[in-house]
């Protein structure tokens, strides 16, 4: 890891602006605010944003209302976190403020195996670790940057966040070393894990907008493949609160022979948007989303089409390419 240019670019900016994707989770949003705490300790200025409203779920991490949706005229240089896809930037694109971002130098951060489609940064670290917290903290350790405590606690809840407690086959030795480290400066996990708990805690209404989203639960023929379909006005009435497809995509691995689960939210532009998953050994989620010009994680990643296909066929086809690459057999299921 080179970290020359990125370093270069640290040392001559006064204010740097920290991008999350239009889809934050704990990752983006725990690494922006690492390094928003780093970066003060390395008299850097920060704004960080997101072209969204950061959802109700996340905002047990002390610090989610500094994010603004705004992208700011003044600053010298942008850090794109835990994302390298284009698509996932629709937002600022819309309005037009992606202009004010291309016009300055632009870092991408991002832990994926996904090659980048944004094509104006000018630098892109993207090493293949279990989290941007990790990657965070392993360029931090490589400068002797400044880890406090609250940097330290950001880092954590990013890292337990993308791996789900430290589970997910992503985690490594290393993995758990910066965990050990991070512990030291006095991290407490079980208080991490209780505040994430007391967020998760749902209305009536959202426990029972998850009992009819289990019962439309669909699956392929072949059984190996399970399907949920979210249209705009239930996107609309409940995302505030929570993100529909997150309600249910745990169970629908769950269910029996089912190897990939595709969670497909359908807008009133004509865009489709798909959040996929797959059970342990089954590392295509990345590609299949490559196929439509997304990316992620082997076992978890998204893609977004705008409005370019109906949304049967372009569903149909995502099915389809998710059983071909079964077919294919590159993988190993428990």
């Amino acid at each position: 890891m080179n970290l020359d240019n990125f370093n270069n670019l640290i040392d001559k900016s006064s204010t740097i602006l920290l991008i999350q994707a239009d889809n934050p989770d704990g990752d983006s949003l725990a690494s922006c605010l690492a390094l928003e705490s780093i970066f003060a300790t390395l008299n850097k200025s920060v704004i960080m944003y997101c072209g969204v409203e950061v959802p109700t779920y996340l905002r047990h991490i002390e610090g989610w209302d500094r994010v603004v949706h705004e992208i700011p005229k003044n600053f010298d240089l942008s850090i794109i976190i835990d994302c390298s896809s284009l698509t996932l930037l629709e937002t600022m694109q819309k309005n037009g403020e992606i202009s004010w971002v291309k016009s300055k130098p632009s870092v991408i951060l991002d832990h994926h195996s996904t090659k980048p489609t944004i094509d104006f940064a000018s630098d892109v670290i993207n090493l293949l670790l279990s989290s941007t917290g990790e990657l965070i903290y392993k360029i931090s350790s490589e400068n002797n940057w400044e880890v406090s405590q609250q940097s330290a606690y950001y880092l954590a809840v990013s890292i337990l966040s993308d791996t789900l407690g430290l589970t997910t086959e992503s985690v490594t030795d290393k993995t758990f070393l910066t965990m050990s480290e991070l512990v030291k400066r006095g991290i407490n996990l079980a208080k991490i894990d209780e505040n994430r708990r007391k967020s998760n805690k749902k209305s009536l209404e959202i426990v029972k907008y998850k009992a009819k989203l289990l019962d439309r639960i669909d699956t392929s023929i072949d059984k190996r493949v399970a399907t949920i379909d979210i249209p705009w006005p239930e996107i609309e009435k409940y995302s505030h609160e929570y993100n529909p497809p997150m309600l249910v995509m745990d169970e629908m691995r769950m269910i029996n022979d089912v190897l990939v689960v595709i969670a497909f939210k359908t807008y009133p532009d004509g865009k489709i948007t798909a959040k996929i998953r797959t059970n342990f050994g089954v590392k295509i989620a990345d590609k299949l989303a490559e196929h439509f010009g997304g990316g992620g994680h082997q076992y978890a990643s998204g893609f977004k089409i705008q409005g370019t296909k109906d949304f049967n066929e372009a569903k149909l086809e995502c099915i389809k390419k998710a059983i071909t690459m079964l077919d294919e057999g590159n993988f190993e299921t428990l």
